[in-house]
């Protein structure tokens, strides 16, 4: 049975991302596992009586900051199992070997090594980016059930897996489901490529939407869908729609991403700016 891994580093948004992780394990029928890296020179025997010392106080640190993890989870819902795991290594690099053979991959927003400005931490950023599952980014705010799931839709293929999420999503938590098309107006990539349109462009991007969901709606009859084609800028308006929704999904890659950009810049910026939990989808599910 795959388990959902969520990241912890002792960080207040690291605590809120493993209640949500939780949460959704108990959801999910699913088992929670939480991971700590730890320095990898901390699995080094030193020589230096304080350098021992010191190992030993960090290790103690460590174990102690994965076993209030732990606890967090536990008072949450006793029902999840729940497993911690404290690993030597880089963090990206720890989560993202877990996640291969996972469900989901949970993490707060921000890390304890961020500083000043820098709203989204490294390492949930490296995760997100090279996910080979969805990654759901937890920000430090103060949940509110609202009852609805919002997904970003482009109507390009890539962004079939994220609209899945989405609808499986609203149908386990019995929510609404708002579906945005978000379409801005055509823009020249150099001098000379544009030409004279043919076809009015919100008629175009409804009939693409409609496409889009068709097959889901199909699937998942029960749940209550809210569509919507929107004239402006989709960073705006999907970080404006998740300050009304429990969960906000969005894919990988957006249309018009080049072919080694990995995390499109729609799903980027909303990373920054997203009211509520975020679930990032590949474009190319793990199997």
């Amino acid at each position: 049975m795959k388990a959902i891994i969520a990241g912890a580093d002792g960080s207040d948004q690291s605590l809120r991302a493993i209640e949500w992780a939780t949460e959704e394990a108990a959801r999910r029928g699913l088992p929670l596992q939480i991971v700590y890296a730890e320095t990898p020179w901390l699995a080094d025997t030193p020589v230096d009586p304080q350098a021992a010392a010191i190992r030993e106080w960090l290790l103690t640190g460590g174990q102690e900051l994965l076993e209030q993890a732990v606890a967090t989870a536990r008072e949450r819902d006793p029902r999840v199992t729940v497993q911690g795991e404290a690993v030597p290594g880089s963090p990206a690099r720890i989560l993202l070997e877990r996640a291969r053979d996972a469900a989901m991959l949970v993490l707060g927003g921000r890390g304890t090594g961020t500083v000043g400005s820098l709203v989204f931490g490294s390492t949930a950023l490296q995760a997100v980016t090279h996910t080979p599952v969805p990654v759901v980014v937890v920000r430090d705010v103060e949940p509110v059930a609202r009852g609805e799931v919002a997904v970003g839709v482009d109507g390009a293929k890539a962004g079939e897996p994220a609209i899945g999420f989405a609808f499986e999503e609203a149908a386990l938590r019995k929510a609404r489901l708002r579906a945005l098309h978000v379409w801005s107006n055509p823009a020249s990539s150099w001098p000379g490529d544009m030409q004279p349109l043919v076809y009015d462009p919100q008629d175009y991007a409804e009939e693409e939407f409609g496409t889009s969901l068709a097959g889901w709606r199909e699937k998942f009859p029960d749940v209550e869908v809210v569509s919507e084609v929107v004239h402006g800028r989709p960073v705006r308006i999907l970080a404006g729609v998740s300050a009304r929704a429990d969960l906000l999904v969005v894919g990988t890659r957006g249309r018009g991403g080049f072919t080694g950009l990995l995390l499109g810049s729609v799903s980027h910026a909303l990373l920054h700016h997203a009211h509520c939990p975020m679930a990032v989808v590949p474009s190319t599910p793990c199997s």
